[in-house]
């Protein structure tokens, strides 16, 4: 699989997968095929991003939903456009209160295509720096002591430093000490930053 910016379309119409290559060709943005999901599962072992999924709705044994779920089962975070068919508009709306990036429907445009996919590979990138620093921000957790991460964890609610000593048995001289080094090992610069990366990871800690 890819490691630069990469369309992946699923669709068993082989003219159809012919057409969005050539367009793709033409903004020079790299583009994979595959004639089923099943033919794409077995090439697929993991995300290289950023890139995202054109995926057919309709397709025999598997269908476009259905991909992008099992995708999702195995950790996939590149974002899914749905290509529908007349009447299948209210089954694209339901894929995307399911995460589906968005849908377009059959016959499309190739600018609205084109549109749709930067969209896509925006957000995917965007998406991919976020995991990126919350990666970073995890890691320096790790490298604080059990008594740090406890400070940190009130100092961010905005307790004062005699309060924190009192609620953990310490003297306010020590927490200062933890304080210090807990600014230093999460490499925050403010109390703002340090605000910001304790709340990314409580809610990552939180996530399921």
């Amino acid at each position: 699989m890819a490691a630069e910016p990469t369309v992946f379309v699923v669709d068993d119409d082989a003219k159809i997968r012919s057409a969005i290559s050539l367009l793709m060709k033409s903004i020079a943005l790299r583009t994979l095929t595959f004639p089923t999901p099943q033919a794409f599962l077995a090439a697929y072992e993991r995300d290289h991003l950023p890139a995202c999924l054109l995926l057919d709705l309709r397709m025999l044994g598997m269908s476009g939903i259905d991909l992008f779920a099992e995708l999702k089962r195995r950790g996939s975070r590149m974002p899914a456009i749905i290509m529908t068919g007349h009447g299948d508009v209210s089954v694209a709306v339901r894929a995307m209160k399911a995460g589906v990036f968005d849908f377009i429907e059959k016959p499309f445009k190739d600018q609205a295509l084109l549109d749709l996919i930067q969209q896509a590979l925006a957000h995917c990138s965007q998406a991919a720096g976020q995991a990126a620093q919350h990666g970073e921000i995890a890691a320096c957790a790790r490298t604080l002591t059990r008594r740090e991460r406890q400070v940190m964890d009130l100092v961010v609610t905005g307790k004062l430093n005699k309060l924190i000593a009192a609620e953990l048995d310490l003297s306010t001289r020590t927490v200062e000490l933890h304080r210090a080094r807990v600014m230093e090992k999460m490499r925050a610069k403010t109390f703002s930053d340090l605000v910001r990366m304790a709340i990314a990871l409580q809610a990552e800690e939180r996530s399921p």
